[in-house]
């Protein structure tokens, strides 16, 4: 069927391709071909006409562009848009990690929309997976902890009101901030604890212990 004629149009038939699949062919090409640049990192005062002085040195330009919002003001990214390919890969060779005006550049192949599309979709499945994978909880948070405290005395202190899938302290180069979460299984066992344990006093500090979300995972 491919090729042909229906309704005065003529029909393409191929084997089906993932989007990942497509955006992967994309890219491979567009290696090898590809002469508009994505530059970011770039300073405030970087105009159109600055970053056209900056890129023109590597060969001709056909179109340079900063990005800005609603109000006229720089995202501080932009797109440069070359004649040649060759032009193009040595821009971004040379330039990037380049620092501006105290600023590290960033500058690669611009991407197509099929790439960034395939680009969010991997990211929010490794999200996805990472979330997944958390173990199941209601946390409860607990405050003014004392500096002795750390993940095991934690968990111990509040491991009689239930089944606990993670006790963490929250730690600032090497010592505790004073506070930290411990997660049960159940809304049950939470509650429980935090009416047991709060106010109580642990070390030689009084326990504030409040319920978290139970939506939430831990």
């Amino acid at each position: 069927m491919n090729g042909v004629r229906l309704n005065n149009r003529q029909v393409y038939v191929g084997r089906f391709k993932f989007p990942e699949e497509r955006a992967a062919e994309v890219r491979t090409r567009d290696r090898a071909t590809f002469t508009n640049v994505f530059v970011k990192n770039i300073g405030d005062d970087i105009d159109d006409e600055k970053l056209k002085e900056l890129f023109c040195e590597y060969g001709p330009t056909e179109s340079v562009k900063v990005i800005r919002d609603a109000s006229g003001k720089s995202k501080g990214f932009g797109f440069v848009r070359y004649e040649t390919h060759e032009a193009a890969q040595k821009a971004v060779l040379d330039l990037h990690g380049k620092s501006i005006d105290g600023k590290v550049l960033y500058v690669g192949r611009a991407q197509k929309k099929i790439e960034r599309l395939a680009e969010l979709r991997r990211r929010f499945e490794r999200l996805r997976l990472k979330e997944k994978s958390r173990p199941p909880g209601v946390p409860i948070y607990i405050k003014n902890l004392d500096e002795t405290i750390n993940d095991e005395k934690l968990k111990e202190e509040f491991s009689s009101f239930g089944s606990i899938s993670r006790a963490k302290v929250m730690m600032e180069v090497g010592q505790g901030k004073g506070f930290g979460v411990v997660c049960f299984s159940s809304f049950e066992e939470a509650t429980k604890a935090v009416d047991e344990m709060n106010g109580r006093i642990v070390g030689s500090k009084p326990l504030h212990v409040t319920l978290g979300q139970a939506r939430r995972r831990c």
